[in-house]
């Protein structure tokens, strides 16, 4: 059961946050799809999920990846297509967290938190996300973000649904390194 409910949230993070026209789903501007489509084109494409397998995802997903609002579902976060989540700018803690791979620390230092592939950096509230996040790719570094400074500079913070921090980019001067 548990590698089931993996395989589902893997495609769901494939097709809800990178990869939509894949299965022939559209998200609209924020997004959301219609559950009966991503169900209906699932099974088309050869993997079927029921309902249930949704619902039992998106609640019991440990990162709260996923939201249910009526008979639509969205990504929380994490997107690499355009989608505009509809997050206010809020202000940040003074410090949030980003755990990286020791390999990533070069660029970083040299370029600051870019995101990459994503529409925005993610950053957690407490060091212990950070490490978890950070070691889905070896022993983590975890890395001290000036989100205050950032903040008082000008930088628009959001959070998402599941308490991500969200920013377009956090430049090195905002950085601390570990050691």
């Amino acid at each position: 059961m548990k590698d089931r409910t993996v395989r589902i949230s893997k495609y769901l993070a494939r097709h809800l946050r990178h990869d939509p026209a894949a299965i022939g789903i559209t998200l609209d501007a924020r997004g959301w799809v219609p559950i009966d489509d991503l169900l209906e084109a699932a099974a088309r494409h050869g993997f079927p999920i029921t309902r249930q397998e949704l619902s039992r995802v998106v609640s019991d997903n440990d990162k709260q990846r996923y939201v249910i609002e009526g008979d639509l579902i969205r990504a929380s976060q994490g997107h690499s297509v355009a989608v505009d989540l509809g997050l206010e700018a809020v202000e940040p803690p003074e410090i949030l967290y980003h755990g990286t791979a020791p390999r990533s620390l070069g660029a970083i230092k040299a370029s600051g938190l870019l995101p990459m592939s994503r529409q925005y950096v993610h950053l957690s509230a407490d060091r212990d996300t950070a490490v978890r996040v950070g070691a889905r790719r070896g022993v983590p570094v975890v890395l001290v973000v000036a989100a205050g400074e950032m903040h008082e500079g000008g930088h628009e913070f959001r959070v998402s649904a599941n308490g991500v921090w969200l920013v377009a980019a956090v430049p090195p001067a905002f950085l601390r390194f570990p050691g």
